[in-house]
């Protein structure tokens, strides 16, 4: 279970939230744009990202610069 010690993880690299214009999700209410955050994981498909709540959430790439 890693996903459980991303939050104290070293921060892989910041990245600005560029839309949050989700067709599927919501992504607004924990997501802001203009804000930098920090990923504290990545795959292919997905940033892993301390969002607005404090906690580690997963997001699609495309809501990333």
């Amino acid at each position: 279970m890693l996903h459980l010690k991303w939050k104290d993880a070293p921060t892989i690299r910041t990245v600005k939230c560029v839309h949050t214009n989700a067709s599927k999700f919501l992504v607004s209410n924990v997501l802001t744009v203009g804000k930098e955050y920090e990923v504290k994981n990545e795959t292919e498909e997905f940033l892993f990202v301390i969002d607005n709540s404090g906690e580690v959430g997963g997001f699609y790439k495309e809501y990333f610069a």
